[in-house]
């Protein structure tokens, strides 16, 4: 199994928006995807309000990873409608392989 990370961040008066957007929208859509297997979000305040944002997938394989991101698969996936919620984010996404699973 593979993870793939990535990290995005928000104002204060966005962040519950984009949260909303990827809990109800974007994350429950991955499940049509063959290959993927879940994941996690998660949310921190940092100093100064900011709120980072961390996204882990869990993949089969970079096989099913590539039919998801595209032949560069590192480069995120980040529709237009989804980057207007944040103040910034990595462009590129880093991969995991999970050696062990609980």
């Amino acid at each position: 199994m593979i993870g793939r990370v990535w990290r995005g961040w928000a104002k204060p008066e966005t962040a519950d928006a984009y949260e909303k957007l990827l809990t109800t929208e974007t994350l429950p859509a991955l499940h049509r995807i063959g290959g993927y297997k879940g994941s996690y979000f998660l949310r921190r305040t940092l100093d100064g309000g900011e709120v980072e944002f961390m996204e882990i997938t869990f993949w089969d394989s970079m096989e099913t990873i590539h039919a998801f991101a595209g032949e560069d698969c590192t480069k995120a996936v980040v529709p237009l409608d989804t980057q207007a919620y944040l103040t910034r984010f990595d462009d590129r996404s880093v991969h995991f392989e999970a050696t062990w699973c609980p």
